[in-house]
C-alpha cells in the first residue's frame, strides 16, 4: 500500500503493480531516473563550464608566486596571501575608476531602458506607416556589430553638426569626442549598445500582454499616456529590470564606446584592457624606482585574473540581489512573432 502521508508506494505494492503491467512501470521508473540523471550531468557541467574560470582566477589571486611555479600546487594554495588585490587595486585606479564607471553605467542604464520601452510598446501596441520597416531596422541594429560602424560614428562626433548650424555660427563643427554627450545622444535615439535587443525584447513582452487592459483603461478615460503610465508600466516591471541588468553590465564591462566617446576618463574596463601593459610601470613607481620594472608572465596573469576578479564583483553582488526579478522576467517574456 501507499503511504498516505508521503503518497509514496511502498516496495511490495510497486513489486505487485510492475508484475501486472508486465514491467510496464519498471521501465517507466527506470526511464525517469536516466531523464533525471541527464539532466543534472547536462546542468552540472553547464554550471562547471562556467564557473570553472571564476574558481581558477579565485585561486590564482591568493597564491604566492612560488605557488604559481609549484608543479605541487594545482588549485589550493600552500599560503593564502592578499597582496595582490592590493596590487590589483592600485594599478586598475579601482576608486577613481569604479566611480566613473558606475556613474556612466547607471545613467546610460536609465535613458537606455526608459527610451526602449517607450519604443517597444509602440512597436507592440500600435500601427503607423513603414511599421515592419522600422523593426526590420530594429533588427539590423542587433545583427550589424558596432564595430563596422566605427568609421562613421568617429567623424559623426569628431565633426558633429545639425544642418551646418553650428559651422554657419562658430565657423567650425563641435568636436564631441572625449565627452559622455554623444553617447547619451545614441542612448536617446535607441542606438547605442545592445538597444536593439532592449527594443525586441519589450516589445515581446508587451505583445503578450492582454489587450483588455488598455481597454478597460480606456473606458474608465485614460489617455494613451496615462494608460502606458498607470498600467502598462507597473506590468513590465519584470522586463524593465532585466533591460537594466543587461544594460547596466554591458556598459560596465563596454571596451569600444567607452574608448571612441569617453577616453579622457578612467574607467574598469579601459583600464582592465590595458592592465598587463601598465601593471610594469605602476609597480616601478609604487617602487619608488621611477621606471617600469620587468616581471614574469605568470605574475602578470596572476596579476590580471585579481584584476578581473574585482572588475567583476560588483556584477556579481548586484546579481545577487536582482535574481529574483531578473529570473521572473525571463519566465514572463514570450517569443510572439
Amino acid at each position: 500500500m501507499s503511504n498516505p502521508k508521503t503518497g509514496k508506494m511502498s516496495w511490495q505494492e510497486f513489486r505487485r503493480r510492475n508484475k501486472v503491467s508486465g514491467g510496464y512501470l519498471l521501465r517507466k521508473k527506470l526511464l525517469a531516473v536516466g531523464v533525471s540523471l541527464a539532466r543534472f550531468i547536462l546542468l552540472f557541467g553547464m554550471c562547471f563550464m562556467i564557473l570553472q574560470p571564476i574558481l581558477e582566477k579565485i585561486s590564482v589571486s591568493l597564491m604566492s608566486l612560488d605557488d604559481i611555479y609549484n608543479p605541487v600546487v594545482i588549485s589550493i594554495p600552500s599560503k593564502v596571501i592578499t597582496e595582490n588585490y592590493v596590487t590589483a587595486y592600485g594599478g586598475l585606479r579601482y576608486a577613481q575608476g569604479f566611480m566613473n564607471t558606475l556613474i556612466i553605467s547607471v545613467t546610460i542604464a536609465i535613458v537606455q531602458v526608459a527610451m526602449c520601452t517607450l519604443v517597444g510598446y509602440g512597436f507592440a501596441r500600435f500601427e503607423f506607416p513603414l511599421k515592419k520597416f522600422w523593426f526590420a531596422c530594429v533588427m539590423a541594429v542587433i545583427l550589424v556589430p558596432p564595430q563596422t560602424i566605427s568609421t562613421s560614428l568617429y567623424l559623426h562626433f569628431r565633426f558633429f553638426d545639425i544642418f551646418g548650424i553650428f559651422k554657419m555660427i562658430t565657423g567650425n563643427p563641435l568636436n564631441l569626442r572625449n565627452s559622455v554627450l554623444p553617447y547619451y545622444l545614441m542612448s536617446l535615439g535607441c542606438t547605442g549598445l545592445k538597444n536593439g535587443l532592449y527594443i525586441f525584447l519589450i516589445r515581446q513582452f508587451f505583445r503578450n500582454v492582454p489587450g483588455d487592459l488598455e481597454e478597460a483603461a480606456y473606458v474608465d478615460g485614460l489617455g494613451t499616456f496615462k494608460t502606458f503610465i498607470r498600467i502598462m508600466l507597473p506590468e513590465a516591471k519584470p522586463i524593465i529590470t532585466s533591460c537594466f541588468l543587461f544594460s547596466f553590465v554591458w556598459q560596465w564591462t563596454d571596451v569600444f564606446y567607452t574608448r571612441m566617446f569617453l577616453g579622457g576618463r578612467i574607467y574598469l574596463s579601459t583600464s582592465l584592457s590595458g592592465f598587463a601593459d601598465g601593471i610594469g610601470s605602476y609597480l616601478g613607481n609604487a617602487m619608488g624606482l621611477g621606471a617600469p620594472i620587468r616581471i614574469s608572465p605568470a605574475q602578470t596573469n596572476q596579476l590580471l585574473s585579481t584584476a578581473i576578479l574585482l572588475v567583476i564583483a560588483p556584477l556579481i553582488i548586484l546579481y545577487l540581489f536582482a535574481q529574483r526579478a531578473f529570473v521572473e522576467s525571463i519566465s514572463s517574456t514570450g517569443i510572439k512573432m
